[in-house]
């Protein structure tokens, strides 16, 4: 979708606890070291025992306190869209709802967004959307929080692809102005692929309702036995797929891949990084986030923003200069939005700290 009218990032914040190293996880035997030394991962983020919705929280502080300078209050949200990719806590509660009442506390709608770590590229999509049709609001939140710490789900071999880790991020979608200009944000799907990350798996009763981990390996032992037993691999690769997604979102914006200044990525292990997004787009991992995401792992979808955040505040990027965000989540699918920086960084001052 080539944004035409005036939609900004208003603000934006991430939320992460400490780290584990993938040396110390080998120490404890958790980890084999010939897959630390092949996904090039320095460590991954682990909180423990607090709620994902909580991380949530915390990103969204930050990021609505940095929109109030914008001149935005909590009655200018029209909605709050949180983001997912494992449970938040009791079946049949809202952890938007929870979300909402700990940071803007107004009546509005809070839902959350999928399909999986594309989510907030998805839900900044769909705050675009209704920010160009109601003029009733000028803002919306998102959000986005995982803990992948619970028992049935092991962070350090469920994939070979990623280590999954623990953490937050928010970004507030305005029409007032911001840091940030989104030119353009939009998916590009192959629904045939969508078995891959299903196995063999049944679908009813729902995996986690018997037990069953969170494990993408031993889906992907499926197919490669089903592959081998003559089974017709897929005709689709996942890095055309990045390249057709990454060609409209550049075209949308009315640049080229040359004009941006860096892109903000899933947080992949080297293999999976350079197979998915960077051979296919024929770039470098020093164009991306890769010497960061390789100390902090997997963040469901929160990925992108937790970048996003970390270059705009260390001053890696600067007026003028144009970000890629891109995602690939289940489906499959692929997200991307392109945004030009409008305002350096401004750290905080003390006060405003305590307001949080």
């Amino acid at each position: 979708m080539k944004v035409t009218s005036e939609v900004h990032l208003a603000g934006i914040g991430s939320w992460l606890p400490d780290e584990v190293t993938t040396a110390d996880a080998v120490a404890d035997r958790r980890y084999a070291e010939e897959d630390r030394k092949a996904s090039g991962m320095l460590a991954v983020r682990v909180a423990g025992a607090t709620p994902a919705p909580d991380m949530a929280v915390r990103a969204a502080r930050s990021a609505l306190r940095r929109a109030g300078r914008t001149g935005l209050t909590a009655d200018d949200y029209g909605a709050l869209l949180h983001c997912a990719t494992y449970h938040q806590g009791p079946d049949g509660w809202s952890a938007p709802h929870y979300v909402l009442h700990r940071t803007l506390d107004r009546p509005i709608g809070a839902a959350q967004v999928g399909p999986g770590c594309l989510g907030m590229l998805t839900a900044l999509e769909m705050a675009a959307h209704r920010l160009v049709a109601d003029g009733g609001k000028d803002a919306v939140l998102i959000t986005a929080a995982d803990n992948f710490s619970p028992p049935l789900v092991d962070r350090w071999n469920s994939s070979r692809l990623f280590l999954l880790a623990d953490g937050g991020a928010a970004a507030v979608v305005s029409r007032r102005g911001g840091f940030a200009r989104l030119l353009s944000v939009g998916s590009v799907s192959a629904p045939s692929m969508e078995e891959l990350h299903r196995g063999g798996e049944e679908l009813f009763p729902p995996g986690i309702t018997v037990g069953r981990s969170l494990n993408f390996e031993e889906r992907s032992d499926y197919w490669r036995r089903q592959w081998a037993q003559g089974a017709a691999p897929p005709r689709v690769h996942l890095g055309d797929v990045v390249a057709g997604a990454v060609e409209a979102a550049l075209e949308e914006a009315d640049t080229t891949l040359e004009k941006v200044a860096r892109i903000c990525h899933t947080g992949y292990s080297e293999g999976a990084l350079h197979t998915i997004y960077l051979d296919p787009l024929d770039i470098e991992a020093a164009d991306g986030t890769w010497e960061f995401t390789r100390r902090v792992g997997h963040v469901g979808a929160a990925d992108p923003f937790i970048g996003l955040e970390r270059l705009w505040t260390r001053g890696e990027v600067a007026p003028g200069d144009r970000v890629l965000l891109l995602a690939a989540g289940p489906g499959m699918e692929v997200a991307c939005a392109v945004v030009e920086i409008t305002t350096r960084h401004l750290p905080a001052t003390a006060r405003q700290e305590e307001a949080l």
